[in-house]
Protein backbone atom coordinates (compact mmCIF):
# COMPACT_ATOMS: atom_id res chain seq x y z
CA UNK A 1 0.00 0.00 0.00
CA UNK A 2 2.91 2.26 0.48
CA UNK A 3 4.34 1.81 -3.28
CA UNK A 4 0.96 2.74 -3.99
CA UNK A 5 0.78 6.11 -2.43
CA UNK A 6 4.56 6.68 -3.06
CA UNK A 7 3.81 6.28 -7.05
CA UNK A 8 0.61 8.43 -7.12
CA UNK A 9 2.57 11.14 -5.41
CA UNK A 10 5.13 10.66 -8.08
CA UNK A 11 2.68 10.73 -11.03
CA UNK A 12 1.46 13.97 -9.29
CA UNK A 13 4.16 15.41 -9.44
CA UNK A 14 5.04 15.15 -12.60
CA UNK A 15 1.47 16.32 -13.84
CA UNK A 16 2.54 19.50 -12.05
CA UNK A 17 5.96 19.60 -13.62
CA UNK A 18 4.17 19.92 -17.18
CA UNK A 19 1.74 22.26 -16.49
CA UNK A 20 3.97 24.72 -15.42
CA UNK A 21 6.55 24.00 -17.96
CA UNK A 22 3.35 24.27 -20.49
CA UNK A 23 2.67 27.94 -18.96
CA UNK A 24 5.88 29.09 -18.52
CA UNK A 25 6.64 27.74 -22.26
CA UNK A 26 2.73 29.87 -23.23
CA UNK A 27 3.99 32.99 -21.05
CA UNK A 28 7.74 33.50 -23.32
CA UNK A 29 5.75 32.62 -26.71
CA UNK A 30 3.04 35.13 -25.65
CA UNK A 31 5.90 37.57 -25.08
CA UNK A 32 7.83 37.34 -27.65
CA UNK A 33 4.48 37.54 -30.08
CA UNK A 34 3.63 40.49 -27.84
CA UNK A 35 7.51 41.95 -27.76
CA UNK A 36 7.63 41.68 -31.64
CA UNK A 37 4.14 42.76 -32.35
CA UNK A 38 4.79 46.12 -31.03
CA UNK A 39 8.35 46.60 -31.52
CA UNK A 40 9.21 49.01 -34.42
CA UNK A 41 10.49 47.48 -37.61
CA UNK A 42 13.75 49.11 -37.20
CA UNK A 43 14.31 47.77 -34.11
CA UNK A 44 13.48 44.52 -34.70
CA UNK A 45 15.58 44.19 -38.03
CA UNK A 46 18.54 45.82 -35.72
CA UNK A 47 18.39 42.93 -33.14
CA UNK A 48 18.08 39.39 -36.32
CA UNK A 49 21.04 41.89 -37.98
CA UNK A 50 23.10 41.56 -34.68
CA UNK A 51 22.00 38.00 -34.10
CA UNK A 52 23.34 37.27 -37.39
CA UNK A 53 26.86 38.71 -36.56
CA UNK A 54 26.79 36.75 -33.89
CA UNK A 55 26.40 33.45 -35.40
CA UNK A 56 28.61 34.06 -37.77
CA UNK A 57 26.28 33.98 -40.66
CA UNK A 58 26.48 36.69 -43.63
CA UNK A 59 24.16 39.08 -43.68
CA UNK A 60 25.63 41.52 -46.21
Amino acid sequence: MATSVQTLGQTTARAGDRLSAVAIAALLGLGLVFVAGFAPATVLHNAAHDFRHTQNYPCH
